[in-house]
Protein backbone atom coordinates (compact mmCIF):
# COMPACT_ATOMS: atom_id res chain seq x y z
CA UNK A 1 0.00 0.00 0.00
CA UNK A 2 2.67 2.31 0.96
CA UNK A 3 5.04 1.78 -2.55
CA UNK A 4 1.62 2.49 -3.98
CA UNK A 5 0.55 5.44 -2.29
CA UNK A 6 4.02 7.36 -2.89
CA UNK A 7 4.09 6.14 -6.99
CA UNK A 8 0.65 7.69 -6.78
CA UNK A 9 1.53 10.94 -5.85
CA UNK A 10 4.72 10.92 -8.10
CA UNK A 11 2.50 9.64 -11.31
CA UNK A 12 0.09 12.63 -10.13
CA UNK A 13 3.17 14.65 -9.97
CA UNK A 14 4.12 13.94 -13.54
CA UNK A 15 0.86 14.35 -15.12
CA UNK A 16 0.85 18.18 -13.77
CA UNK A 17 -2.46 17.26 -11.41
CA UNK A 18 -1.94 19.13 -7.96
CA UNK A 19 -5.39 17.65 -7.12
CA UNK A 20 -4.34 13.89 -7.09
CA UNK A 21 -1.19 15.39 -5.54
CA UNK A 22 -3.72 16.54 -2.80
CA UNK A 23 -5.63 13.29 -3.12
CA UNK A 24 -2.49 11.39 -1.80
CA UNK A 25 -1.71 13.86 1.75
CA UNK A 26 -3.32 13.79 4.71
CA UNK A 27 -5.17 17.21 5.97
CA UNK A 28 -2.31 18.10 8.40
CA UNK A 29 0.27 17.09 5.95
CA UNK A 30 3.91 18.63 7.14
CA UNK A 31 5.71 19.59 3.99
CA UNK A 32 9.56 20.15 4.28
CA UNK A 33 11.16 21.71 1.37
CA UNK A 34 15.21 21.49 1.13
CA UNK A 35 15.93 25.44 2.31
CA UNK A 36 12.62 26.93 2.75
CA UNK A 37 9.84 27.10 5.50
CA UNK A 38 7.57 24.33 6.84
CA UNK A 39 4.07 24.07 5.43
CA UNK A 40 1.15 22.84 7.72
CA UNK A 41 -2.06 21.39 6.08
CA UNK A 42 -3.48 20.78 2.90
CA UNK A 43 -3.83 24.47 1.78
CA UNK A 44 -0.92 25.61 2.48
CA UNK A 45 0.51 22.41 0.39
CA UNK A 46 -2.08 22.95 -2.09
CA UNK A 47 -0.78 27.16 -2.41
CA UNK A 48 2.65 25.30 -3.33
CA UNK A 49 1.54 23.21 -5.23
CA UNK A 50 -0.27 26.02 -7.28
CA UNK A 51 2.83 28.39 -7.46
CA UNK A 52 5.19 25.63 -8.39
CA UNK A 53 3.03 25.13 -11.30
CA UNK A 54 3.56 28.27 -12.92
CA UNK A 55 7.07 28.71 -11.75
CA UNK A 56 8.37 25.59 -12.94
CA UNK A 57 7.71 22.97 -15.16
CA UNK A 58 9.34 19.42 -14.23
CA UNK A 59 9.29 15.54 -14.56
CA UNK A 60 10.82 13.68 -12.06
CA UNK A 61 12.57 10.13 -13.65
CA UNK A 62 14.15 7.38 -12.59
CA UNK A 63 12.42 7.48 -9.41
CA UNK A 64 12.89 4.41 -6.68
CA UNK A 65 10.85 4.30 -3.53
CA UNK A 66 11.88 2.68 -0.59
CA UNK A 67 9.59 1.76 2.38
CA UNK A 68 9.98 0.73 5.90
CA UNK A 69 8.73 -3.03 6.71
CA UNK A 70 5.91 -1.42 9.03
CA UNK A 71 4.72 0.89 5.89
CA UNK A 72 5.03 4.10 8.02
CA UNK A 73 8.31 5.52 6.37
CA UNK A 74 9.20 5.80 2.77
CA UNK A 75 12.03 7.55 1.10
CA UNK A 76 12.04 7.77 -2.80
CA UNK A 77 15.30 8.96 -5.56
CA UNK A 78 14.62 10.74 -8.85
CA UNK A 79 16.12 12.91 -10.90
CA UNK A 80 14.41 16.52 -11.54
CA UNK A 81 14.43 17.32 -15.77
CA UNK A 82 12.81 20.73 -15.53
CA UNK A 83 12.58 24.15 -16.39
CA UNK A 84 12.10 27.50 -14.72
CA UNK A 85 9.22 29.73 -16.41
CA UNK A 86 8.45 32.62 -13.85
CA UNK A 87 11.08 34.59 -10.93
CA UNK A 88 10.83 33.21 -7.68
CA UNK A 89 11.60 36.03 -5.33
CA UNK A 90 15.31 35.92 -4.23
CA UNK A 91 16.52 33.65 -7.10
CA UNK A 92 17.84 34.32 -10.54
CA UNK A 93 15.88 35.91 -13.18
CA UNK A 94 13.86 32.54 -15.12
CA UNK A 95 13.72 32.78 -18.39
CA UNK A 96 12.59 29.07 -19.72
CA UNK A 97 16.27 27.33 -18.64
CA UNK A 98 16.70 24.11 -18.24
CA UNK A 99 18.15 21.99 -15.42
CA UNK A 100 18.61 18.15 -14.51
CA UNK A 101 18.99 17.76 -10.90
CA UNK A 102 19.24 14.65 -8.20
CA UNK A 103 16.56 15.00 -5.87
CA UNK A 104 14.66 12.97 -2.78
CA UNK A 105 12.06 13.00 -0.42
CA UNK A 106 11.40 11.12 2.89
CA UNK A 107 7.48 10.62 3.66
CA UNK A 108 5.88 9.53 7.28
CA UNK A 109 2.67 7.70 6.33
CA UNK A 110 -0.37 7.61 8.80
CA UNK A 111 -3.98 5.92 7.52
CA UNK A 112 -3.29 5.54 4.25
CA UNK A 113 -2.01 9.04 3.52
CA UNK A 114 1.17 11.05 3.23
CA UNK A 115 1.82 12.69 6.51
CA UNK A 116 4.65 14.60 6.07
CA UNK A 117 6.99 15.01 2.87
CA UNK A 118 10.57 16.27 3.45
CA UNK A 119 12.11 17.09 -0.29
CA UNK A 120 16.17 17.54 -0.75
CA UNK A 121 18.28 18.68 -3.76
CA UNK A 122 21.47 20.57 -3.92
CA UNK A 123 20.14 24.43 -4.38
CA UNK A 124 23.85 25.27 -5.03
CA UNK A 125 23.58 23.38 -7.98
CA UNK A 126 20.31 24.54 -9.57
CA UNK A 127 21.42 27.81 -9.10
CA UNK A 128 24.71 27.32 -11.20
CA UNK A 129 22.22 25.80 -13.84
CA UNK A 130 19.77 28.35 -14.20
CA UNK A 131 22.74 31.21 -14.24
CA UNK A 132 24.61 30.09 -16.66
Amino acid sequence: MSHSLIAAYYAAFNAEDPAGMLACVSDDIEHRVNEGAVRHGRAAFAEFCAHMGVSYRERLEDIEIFVNSRGDRAAAEFVVHGAYLQTDPGLPAAHGQRYILPAGAFFDIRDGKIARITTFYNLADWIAQVSA
